[in-house]
């Protein structure tokens, strides 16, 4: 690990000015962050440490029925919130599938939006990497990539985004709110995250001292919590990243679909949200033709970026399940696993 400054600012003002010299970067929880230094993947010459500021480590609920979540909000805490998880259960369900309790007691909100890929090339110091040194190459092209992307990879990176959180998050709409030496703006959480294209060391839209300070749910995500559901495939079932995820919210009104959510993770550098198979939705009858047919859709430009061509098929699939099980109706309680696509329909419950 290389030699760094430390600062710790008082104001998100005052963390914007440090965070904007060139070589620094945020210090939050660093339950990616100190990881990657460690192994020498990344080495900032300062870290402007912002655990610490209180205005960005509170959950309110606005007039307009909006919740604005701060930037500093521990996972664990967001999702045991009883009147939160109630509202956004697949988002809830989302969070406690990720990393191990103690992870989740120290990850932050805002942490989870920028944690970094876990692709082993990016990884491996010794290995090319376009995303960790530009114009390196991609080792992965031509390795172990069976858990890479499927969707909008290019020759230059075909690593996926590692997040639970923000799959359901793109869903359901939600929003970035972000500061900087320009002042603050607003983004569609779809919409922070990049595709690699020739650059994937541009990972998201932030500027040099960007931050973000909170991410906001609409209230009309409200709808969709009496069927929402979040599933995950992964290799064991505690403590993995996703091979494929999904996130699926529908309203229905006798038997037919009124409004459908989908989003995808584990397929892209970015959680995908499949327009196009949610109008396929909506208009139909919940069955299960009708969700084959939105699946098919939301796969249709898929295509594999190495020995990982299973993965279409298997984000079908959960497409599916999800969307059947979100039609079935949220469990009234967390299921004992959260986000398996093993859990009983109505959940092997635990109190939250």
């Amino acid at each position: 690990m290389n030699r760094f400054d430390y600062v710790k600012p008082a104001s998100i003002a005052e963390a914007i000015a440090a965070a904007s010299q060139p070589g620094a970067t945020y210090l939050a929880a660093g339950t990616n962050l100190l990881d990657l230094m460690k192994g020498n993947v990344v080495r900032p010459e300062r870290l402007v440490d912002i655990s610490r500021l209180p205005e960005l480590s509170r959950i309110e609920r606005l007039a307009n029925g909006d919740v604005r979540i701060g930037a500093l909000v521990r996972n664990s805490d967001l999702a045991y919130d009883a009147v939160f998880a109630k509202d956004f259960p697949a988002i809830a369900e989302a969070l406690l599938s990720g990393a191990s309790a103690q992870l989740r007691n120290a990850a932050t909100v805002g942490g989870n939006l920028l944690q970094r890929t876990r692709c082993a090339y990016f990884y491996d110091t010794a290995s090319a990497c376009n995303k960790r040194t530009p114009g390196s190459g991609c080792d992965a092209r031509q390795g172990e990539n069976s858990q890479h992307a499927v969707l909008g990879w290019s020759e230059a990176c075909i690593a996926t985004n590692p997040s639970d959180f923000c799959v359901p998050l793109a869903a359901f709409d939600a929003v970035v709110e972000i500061e900087g030496k320009g002042g603050r703006r607003e983004i569609a959480l779809e919409a922070l995250h990049l595709l690699p294209s020739t650059t994937p060391d541009k990972e998201t839209v932030l500027e040099p001292g960007e931050i973000i300070v909170a991410v906001r749910l609409p209230a009309a995500a409200r709808a969709f919590a009496h069927h929402a559901r979040y599933l995950k495939v992964r290799e064991r079932t505690s403590y993995a990243f996703a091979v494929v995820s999904a996130a699926a919210g529908l309203t229905i009104e006798n038997g037919t679909i009124k409004e459908a959510r989908l989003a995808l993770g584990g397929v892209a550098a970015k959680p995908w949200r499949p327009h196009a198979a949610e109008a396929l939705l909506v208009g139909h009858t919940a069955n299960a033709d009708n969700y084959q047919r939105a699946a098919e859709a939301a796969l249709a430009e898929a295509k594999p970026s190495g020995n990982n061509a299973h993965k279409i098929p298997l984000a079908k699939n959960l497409i599916v399940r999800a969307l059947h099980l979100a039609a079935l109706g949220t469990p009234d309680r967390m299921p004992a696993l959260p986000a398996s696509p093993f859990s009983s329909p109505t959940g092997a419950l635990h109190d939250a």
